[in-house]
């Protein structure tokens, strides 16, 4: 039996660069091997240098995004700057803690420069427990081959364009070797002068 955290697949990985941060996901919408939506979102963007990719059940996907960008507006609000993401990934961490009795069933990854241009990526499991990482987050159906393109790619200090190609790589790899995800991807890259994103072709079937 799978476990209701595969029912609609997913592939999500996030890497660390030189002063720049790169975050991706596959489009795959699924209903366990039936193929439902071929561009469904699942990065999204939580500030301008902040991002977030929420692999698990759709449904909590959405209803989370919500929740994060109604609580990210009401701190905006209330002290006046735009959140960090160390803050932010506090944020979520309570977020999910507080329903940890019947918990949302998502995985988040978060990525983000804050205001002095330093990296920051950390994961999630689905009640808050914060995994930080000096490289690489994956998480998703297809996290134990991201696992593995990821450490056979990933090197310090990687330029904006070198750590693109890389995690693109990784993700490309990873997907076409998983059946739960897939049908191409969108990767966003994070530098101190702006937002670069791309959407990458890969096999559909």
């Amino acid at each position: 039996m799978h476990s209701i955290m595969e029912y609609n697949g997913a592939a999500i990985v996030a890497m660390k660069g030189k002063n720049c941060i790169a975050i991706g996901a596959d489009k795959r919408l699924g209903q366990r091997q039936l193929t439902v939506d071929t561009n469904f979102k699942k990065v999204f963007p939580i500030t301008e240098r902040t991002y977030i990719g929420l692999s698990g059940l759709a449904t909590d996907v959405k209803t989370l995004h919500d929740q994060f960008r109604m609580r990210v507006n009401l701190y905006k609000h209330r002290e006046e700057r735009v959140i960090e993401p160390k803050t932010f990934a506090n944020l979520v961490s309570h977020v999910l803690y507080e329903r940890r009795f019947g918990s949302y069933l998502v995985n988040p990854v978060i990525a983000g420069l804050d205001k002095n241009d330093i990296p920051f990526i950390c994961g999630m499991d689905s009640i808050g427990c914060i995994d930080l990482a000096d490289n690489f987050i994956v998480c998703g159906t297809a996290e134990e081959n991201l696992y593995g393109a990821c450490e056979g790619l990933w090197e310090p200090d990687l330029e904006p364009e070198e750590l693109f190609e890389t995690i693109s790589q990784a993700l490309l790899n990873s997907v076409d070797r998983d059946a739960m995800s897939g049908w191409g991807a969108v990767v966003h890259i994070i530098t101190p002068a702006g937002v670069i994103t791309r959407d990458l072709k890969s096999r559909m079937d």
